[in-house]
């Protein structure tokens, strides 16, 4: 079956942005492996730049618009790290960018926007205002949509972290890694299950944000119309493009609470010293769980997907 996304396509996104995106470590822990009974390789793309794995795909878009298009500018619509990130790699092509952004999003994360030099249009945080209001800023801009997840681009940038995990560590029996809209799992199932057919890829979302689990179990894409978590970044539902790659290439998708997120955010801050936003701690929330050893994983590789914790409520001034 054809896809959105290929190696090729995922290897050519690596040439792409070679030297302009890092090389992000992993990580280990002794005491975390001994929790989970299993050895675990924790790819931190806290370490990014922008804060999250997003400028990979950001990046890889923007470098294969031609002049002429990119003149016009790049608009995008997102609740954080997709914006920094699309605002980061026009403020490198030296192109303008329209970030709509739904009015409850991180302040930190607008402030971030803003800082790269975007222009942030904020609208109301509902999935259809975002659209609505993207395809106005198009109408009035010229500017070039770029989504957050469903663009064979954005998801070939984002496969890149197979790439680069696989050759990090190896004889890895499953990588973990959040899913939301499907721009990251489903760039890193494609690359790796090419390169290692065996190797399970694992979906992690929130249990307030299902939709790829329920739709898993069904078979079809059941978009989920009301998500709650305190994963801000992991509330799309899975996209058209995505989705196909979900259904053949990913073998589980587990769901976390948000109280499973908040204890893997502490022990990542505890025992690693690693600033990690809740999205970007489902992985190991899922590790953490009795399930997990029933997996029988050995090596297992998580994906930290972003480090953009807003703290102005625990620097808040004190009355």
């Amino acid at each position: 079956m054809s896809y959105a996304a290929s190696l090729e396509s995922v290897r050519a996104a690596r040439e792409r942005i070679r030297g302009i995106a890092h090389v992000t470590p992993v990580h280990t822990s002794r005491t975390l492996d001994a929790r989970v009974g299993a050895e675990l390789f924790f790819k931190c793309e806290n370490f990014q730049r922008v804060g999250a794995f997003k400028f990979r795909g950001a990046m890889n878009a923007l470098s294969r618009l031609d002049p002429a298009l990119a003149a016009r500018g790049v608009a995008t619509h997102s609740s954080g790290n997709h914006a920094q990130a699309i605002a980061l790699a026009a403020q490198l092509r030296g192109i303008p960018a329209h970030i709509v952004m739904p009015e409850n999003a991180p302040a930190v994360k607008r402030a971030a926007v803003e800082g790269y030099g975007g222009r942030v249009v904020p609208c109301a945080p509902t999935l259809q205002a975002r659209e609505d209001t993207a395809a106005q800023v198009v109408a009035e801009t010229g500017a070039t949509l770029i989504p957050p997840f469903d663009h064979p681009d954005v998801m070939s940038g984002q496969g890149t972290v197979a790439l680069e995990l696989l050759e990090q560590v190896t004889d890895l029996d499953a990588i973990f890694v959040p899913l939301s809209g499907g721009g990251l799992i489903s760039g890193v199932a494609i690359a790796a299950t090419e390169l290692q057919p065996k190797i399970q890829i694992i979906g992690v979302e929130p249990s307030g944000a299902d939709d790829a689990q329920r739709s898993k179990a069904a078979g079809k894409r059941l978009p989920c119309d009301h998500p709650k978590s305190i994963a801000d970044g992991l509330l799309a539902s899975v996209g058209e493009l995505t989705w196909p790659i979900v259904r053949d290439r990913v073998a589980h998708v587990l769901t976390v609470s948000d109280d499973e997120i908040l204890a893997a955010m502490r022990l990542l801050m505890e025992r690693m010293k690693l600033v990690i936003e809740p999205s970007g701690a489902v992985g190991l929330a899922a590790a953490l769980q009795p399930a997990f050893r029933e997996l029988g994983l050995r090596r297992v590789g998580i994906v930290l997907s972003g480090g953009n914790v807003d703290l102005s409520k625990l620097f808040a001034p004190h009355a």
